[in-house]
């Protein structure tokens, strides 16, 4: 089964990938005041727009087995300021000591609205709404019971530091991009859940073309280094269970105008998170199907 879905996927991102790999790198797609910011693998990204994770593939060893995912979303333009975004993820789960369960993950929806932008910063702040939908198999873990909760999301890039300071300049490719959320499940037994992501990059593209072109060859002018901290804490569920989970997820990215690929790892920041974080491989593959299909760009607000 995994085989099949891997070689279906892998298809079509070769069908896409073969139409944009040539493109050079993007200056619309969640760009802020000419600085164009990536699409984290764990956090959520404050920018609306047009785009099609095709695969979110992740690999991890646990204290009690392995578990291999393979995940995608949808998220689409209501309006220049708000979207909507649609995901799953397709588990396998191995334990050590019970059998091995596959199926779906619940449906998750985000419905976002970045209600301020500063272009001269590079600055802009959105709020969301998520819900996680019930649909799921809970043999693989996922939960019986309606999720929703309220987010804030964020993102900052730092171009508005001098280009005639000889340090500063270098700076100006760092961008920051984060989240806040809380949900809670409507029925059953009461689980309040808090996460808080937060992303640093650092844009070779904005280096290449708003700092200092070092003739870089393709596909280095393309890339992106960034280290994510990740933070996920029950405040209240079952018992033994509300310690916060702290990581830390470095990765490497390639962006270009059609389609973005990222690879990361994951470490354990405290005790907590250790048994859960033995080995972890994060995947992404996204294609911005606003540059491969214009007419998608279409919003009904």
């Amino acid at each position: 089964m995994i085989r099949i879905l891997v070689m279906a996927i892998a298809s079509g991102t070769l069908a896409f990938t073969a139409v944009a790999i040539d493109a050079r790198c993007a200056c619309a797609h969640g760009t802020i005041g000419g600085y164009t910011f990536l699409e984290p693998i764990v956090a959520e990204d404050a920018n609306p727009k047009n785009e099609f994770a095709i695969a979110r593939p992740s690999w991890v060893r646990t204290s009690e087995g392995r578990e291999f995912a393979l995940g995608f979303s949808l998220e689409k333009k209501l309006s220049e300021n708000s979207s909507i975004v649609l995901g799953s993820a397709w588990v396998e789960s191995s334990p050590k000591e019970e059998h091995s369960a596959s199926g779906f993950e619940n449906m998750e929806v985000l419905l976002k609205y970045a209600f301020y932008t500063n272009d001269e910063h590079q600055f802009r702040l959105s709020a969301a709404l998520g819900m996680d939908m019930p649909v799921g198999n809970p043999s693989i873990g996922a939960e019986t019971h309606f999720r929703m909760g309220p987010e804030v999301l964020w993102a900052k890039g730092m171009g508005d530091l001098p280009n005639d300071n000889p340090i500063l300049r270098y700076l100006r490719p760092i961008g920051f991009q984060g989240d806040v959320g809380y949900s809670a499940n409507t029925s059953g037994v009461a689980v309040h859940d808090l996460v808080a992501d937060e992303l640093i990059e650092y844009s070779i593209p904005y280096l290449s073309n708003s700092v200092h072109d070092f003739g870089l060859p393709w596909p280095i002018r393309n890339m992106y280094l960034y280290t994510e901290f990740n933070y996920d804490q029950l405040l209240a569920g079952p018992s033994g269970q509300t310690f916060p989970q702290i990581r830390i997820t470095p990765g490497l990215a390639f962006m270009n105008r059609s389609l973005e690929l990222s690879v990361a790892t994951q470490f354990p920041l405290n005790n907590a998170t250790v048994p859960e974080n033995h080995a972890v491989v994060l995947g992404l593959v996204d294609l911005f199907i606003d540059d491969l299909i214009p007419a998608t760009n279409w919003t009904p607000f």
